[in-house]
């Protein structure tokens, strides 16, 4: 080869290194970014309702109490059989009576409200007792661990006309989320077509106060905490049926299995699922595979297909860009590409569900879409077929 061809091939090489970074170099300014601003919100009377706290065995439960004092939930006593977990627990909201007992609080007829985030299999036969006793029920995830608890929930829930409602944070309490919900009812992208779940989470998580940097025993017994589509896999299915609109839905695939915990044969770490229904279709993918170099506890991500747009939520890290934390919202449709830090929007979750306690309605969450996320998680985990990867 001689040295024109040398010189030839070295300026093209150039050019088109040049132009590529001329092209590109527009892309970012076609992209408009916005912060919401603080709204202004309703003053809520606080002691609208009061409510107490039984069992605590999962930390979730400090941002379920804040949801509903957000509400105006008055948080009046507390049970639990742990003194180091009570004792944490009285020190964040001092107002709290602790209670000698279970019973002490279920008899009390001035509560309207019992939360819990007891050990996942015990959440279920609490919440029957709870509707027994005439008051409604919020639960940490999973909220129900089988079919059979599921069958007896609905059984008393139809009976008592109480409330049962499951904390799905990873929708109700991810600001993000919540903006993409007001985006998806207001049009912006045009008709759901599927969603897309990825949700990571990091085993030893001593990120915030919502954390467990050790997991107790449990939590690496799938009879205890119900496999992992039940458990972390409920949110997304939540998700699913939240921006879909579906009333109906089927399972079309479902696969789990310990991939890299060999010495906790009880336990899964991965699973995903295909998904089927009458307003579109979806996928979930759950993992326990977030890495010690990452900022939180999981990367946690949503896609939403439309016909005339997609959004992209970037629920807790945004590792690709410059914008810090999470709550970040990406769109584009037929009139704009747009980045929204939604850290400013509002979390309805609590409001709506004393409101509900208040006035009997289903503005929070409806009872069968509660259900539905439920059992469908639970039918997903129950036909999932065993992941095997071979070395």
């Amino acid at each position: 080869m001689n040295q024109s061809d040398l010189d030839r091939r070295k300026f093209l090489k150039k050019a088109s290194l040049l132009s590529g970074m001329y092209l590109l170099s527009g892309f970012p300014n076609k992209i408009k970014s916005q912060t919401l601003l603080p709204t202004k919100t309703k003053s809520i009377i606080a002691g609208r309702v009061k409510f107490a706290v039984i069992n605590i065995d999962h930390p979730h439960i400090y941002g379920m109490t804040d949801a509903i004092k957000r509400g105006g939930g008055e948080l009046v006593a507390l049970y639990a059989k742990q003194p180091d977990l009570a004792a944490a627990f009285l020190k964040s909201y001092p107002e709290a009576k602790l209670a000698k007992s279970e019973k002490e609080i279920l008899e009390d007829t001035s509560i309207h409200l019992i939360l819990s985030s007891g050990i996942p299999d015990e959440r279920a036969p609490l919440g029957i007792r709870v509707m027994k006793h005439g008051k409604d029920y919020l639960t940490d995830k999973p909220g129900i661990i089988t079919l059979e608890q599921l069958a007896a929930v609905k059984k008393v829930q139809q009976e008592t006309k109480r409330i049962y409602s499951i904390m799905y944070s990873e929708r109700f309490e991810n600001k993000a989320t919540e903006k993409a919900g007001k985006l998806v009812a207001a049009g912006a992208i045009g008709q759901v077509i599927q969603t897309v779940n990825l949700a990571p989470h990091r085993i030893n998580n001593n990120i915030g106060k919502t954390g467990l940097a050790v997991r107790p025993d449990w939590f690496w017994d799938k009879k205890r905490y119900g496999g992992i589509l039940t458990d972390i896999g409920s949110h997304q299915f939540d998700q699913y049926l939240h921006f879909t609109s579906s009333t109906q839905a089927e399972v079309l695939m479902s696969q789990v299995g310990n991939v890299h915990h060999p010495d906790k044969p009880l336990f899964e770490d991965f699973g995903d699922v295909m998904l089927n229904g009458n307003g579109g279709t979806g996928y979930i993918r759950v993992d326990w595979f977030s890495p010690d170099a990452l900022d939180t506890w999981g990367d946690g991500r949503l896609t939403i297909l439309g016909t005339d747009g997609f959004i992209e939520v970037r629920k807790n890290t945004d590792i690709a860009s410059e914008h810090k934390g999470g709550n970040h919202l990406y769109m584009a449709n037929k009139k704009e590409m747009i980045h929204i830090d939604c850290n400013n929007e509002e979390l309805p979750f609590g409001p709506l569900l004393v409101g509900d306690i208040l006035n009997r309605t289903e503005t929070a969450m409806s009872q069968k879409h509660c259900f539905l996320a439920t059992e469908l998680a639970l039918k997903a985990q129950k036909m999932a077929k065993t992941l095997n990867l071979k070395k």
